[in-house]
């Protein structure tokens, strides 16, 4: 009788691997993701930064968030920046272009103009980067992929105002034609 127990052996085998191998066609079941949503996160909108870089666009419920202070350093030579960030985390250097939800970087902006990109919740602001006067520094969060994480089609950013009271950059500014206009300061 042992030809009776082969092809049964058989059956339960193949059994098994129907049972088995259903989860795996169209499902993401068996796909290698390393923690990552194999679908694409939010939707990308028609509105980009200044740079030209497109906006995406997430439901404010799973959106990250982000606060910034800013104190003169101690040595009075710039300005400590310190992020607070709420459902994201900052990627290293050198991550995948992708976007994975709450991650990726902050870009940091004085008067609309990006002066770094960073990758932690803390910088320090060089002073020569902040003339005397009040400022609007910016910080905005953006995916690995590039793109700015957005709600209601507005970027997740926070600003804060600063005042330098300190001297004029020793650096001339220049106008548009790369000459220093005639007080010396930029039109």
């Amino acid at each position: 009788m042992p030809w009776t127990r082969r092809p049964l052996a058989a059956l339960a085998v193949c059994a098994l691997l129907l049972f088995w191998s259903a989860g795996c066609g169209t499902s993401d079941a068996g796909e290698r993701t390393h923690g990552r949503s194999p679908a694409p996160v939010g939707r990308l909108l028609d509105v980009t930064d200044d740079a030209g870089r497109p906006y995406r666009e997430v439901d404010a419920e799973h959106a990250p968030e982000v606060d910034i202070e800013i104190q003169p350093d101690t040595s009075g030579a710039g300005w400590d920046v310190r992020l607070s960030v709420h459902g994201f985390g900052f990627s290293p250097a050198g991550a995948r272009a992708e976007a994975v939800s709450g991650r990726g970087f902050a870009r940091l902006f004085v008067d609309g103009r990006p002066v770094a990109e960073l990758r932690s919740g803390e910088h320090r602001l060089d002073a020569g980067l902040v003339p005397r006067g009040t400022h609007q520094v910016t910080a905005r969060l953006y995916a690995d992929d590039g793109t700015g994480w957005a709600v209601d089609g507005e970027p997740v950013e926070c600003t804060a105002d600063i005042t330098a009271s300190g001297a004029e950059p020793t650096a001339a500014a220049t106008g548009p034609g790369g000459t220093p206009d005639d007080d010396g300061r930029a039109s």
